[in-house]
C-alpha cells in the first residue's frame, strides 16, 4: 500500500502506539493528517520494553475500540502485527541508544529504551514513512527516538507534539484507565506539583531546594515512591544543577501499582 502511495507522489506519516487509544493519540493523528497525504497508525504492545511480565499482562488491550476510533478519525492504514511478525524465530538484534537514555526512566526501567529503540527502528523501516509523530509526554522516549533515527540515517522526520491533558491537568495515558477512583482523584496533583516546582525554579529558588519541595508535595498528595523529579537540559537531557538554559522538568511517581510520568518545559 505504501508503494502505491509513493508511486503517485503522496507523503506518508506514522503514529506508533501500543493501543488503548485515547484523545492524546487521536491528536497525533490529526497533526499527522495536517502534514502528510497518508497516515499509518501502528498498534503493537512491545514485550521488549516492559520490565516485568506482570506489567505486560496488565497493559490495557482495547482492540475493537481502537479500530473504531481510527476509522472515525479517517486513518488510512492500521498496522497491527503480532509478536511473531515483529520478532520471528532467531531474532537477535538490539538497537541501543546511549546518552539520552541515561538516568530517569533509563535507570528506573533497565533495558526499556533498548526495547523502544529496537521496535521503533523496525516500524520506521517497515512503514517507510516520511514523518513520525510522538507526544512529548514521554519526553525521554522522544529524545531517544530522535537520536536513534539521526544516528542510523533513517530518512524520517520525528515531530514532537504537545502533551494532551484531561480537564484537571492529568496527562493523558493508557495507564490512567487502571487507576482506582480514589487514585484518579489524586493523580492530577502530579502535574500541579510540576507546575509549582517549575515556578520556583523560574523565580530563582535553587534547583535542589525546589526539587526537594516538589518531592514533598507529591508524597504529601498521596503518591508512593517518587522514582525521580529532575531538571534536565531540553536539548540533550543533561542533568542541571543550575537553571541556565532551556530545560525540562521530569517526574515519575507511583500511585498504587501504577507508575505515572509527566514533564513540562521550564
Amino acid at each position: 500500500m505504501v508503494a502505491d502511495w509513493r508511486r503517485v507522489g503522496q507523503s506518508v506519516a506514522v503514529v506508533p502506539t501500543m493501543g488503548a487509544l485515547h484523545e492524546g493519540h487521536i491528536s497525533l493523528v490529526r497533526l499527522a493528517q495536517a502534514r502528510a497525504d497518508r497516515v499509518i497508525v501502528t498498534i503493537f504492545i512491545n514485550p521488549k520494553q516492559f520490565n516485568s511480565a506482570s506489567d505486560l499482562a496488565k497493559y490495557p488491550r482495547t482492540d475493537d475500540a481502537d479500530r473504531a476510533k481510527l476509522i472515525e478519525a479517517g486513518v488510512d492504514l492500521l498496522f497491527n502485527p503480532s509478536g511473531d511478525d515483529m520478532y520471528p524465530a532467531g531474532f537477535a538484534t538490539t538497537v541501543s541508544v546511549a546518552g539520552v537514555s541515561d538516568g530517569l526512566c533509563g535507570s528506573a526501567r533497565p533495558g526499556h529504551f533498548d526495547g523502544v529503540s529496537t521496535v521503533v527502528a523496525k516500524l520506521f523501516l517497515q512503514t517507510g514513512a516520511d514523518f513520525a509523530f510522538f507526544g512529548e509526554k514521554d519526553f525521554q522516549q522522544l529524545k531517544v527516538v530522535e537520536r536513534m533515527a539521526r544516528d542510523l540515517d533513517i530518512p524520517i522526520e520525528v515531530i514532537p507534539c504537545p502533551t494532551v491533558r484531561e480537564a484537571d491537568g492529568l496527562a493523558m495515558s493508557s495507564r490512567n484507565m487502571r487507576l482506582s477512583p480514589e487514585n484518579r482523584s489524586i493523580a492530577p496533583r502530579l502535574a500541579a506539583a510540576l507546575k509549582e516546582t517549575a515556578n520556583r525554579i523560574r523565580t530563582g529558588v535553587p534547583v535542589a531546594e525546589a526539587l526537594a519541595e516538589g518531592v514533598h508535595e507529591i508524597t504529601a498528595a498521596g503518591f508512593g515512591a517518587v522514582d525521580y523529579l529532575e531538571l534536565r537540559s531540553a536539548d540533550d537531557l543533561q542533568p542541571l544543577t543550575h537553571f541556565d538554559r532551556p530545560a525540562r522538568l521530569l517526574v515519575a511517581a507511583w500511585l498504587g501499582d501504577i507508575r505515572l510520568i509527566d514533564n513540562i518545559p521550564v
